[in-house]
């Protein structure tokens, strides 16, 4: 991915994947921090990510994992409609 000059909301958004994954550079890295210490909107957005990807990180690892009817709720409302289809096994 070829990084670009880090200036807005909407650039966050467009890096957020990559962000948060640790696929960009130093440099983009510290602009984005550097605006999501300043934005509040920016930062709920940060922190409601990460933490959504740790629950499905979570209850992927575990035996008992999240009650279905709640893990469909979760991935419909974060629209991840693929993820509901059943597994071939």
């Amino acid at each position: 991915m070829a990084e670009t000059t880090f200036t807005s909301c909407e650039g966050l958004l467009g890096s957020l994947s990559d962000y948060i994954d640790g696929e960009l550079g130093a440099e983009l890295c510290r602009q984005i921090e550097k605006h999501v210490a300043e934005c509040e909107n920016c930062r709920i957005v940060v922190d409601t990510t990460r933490k959504t990807i740790d629950l499905v990180h979570v209850s992927n690892a575990s035996e008992t994992g999240l009650p279905e009817d709640v893990r469909d709720r979760l991935f419909k409302r974060l629209n991840l409609d693929d993820y509901l289809k059943p597994s071939a096994k």
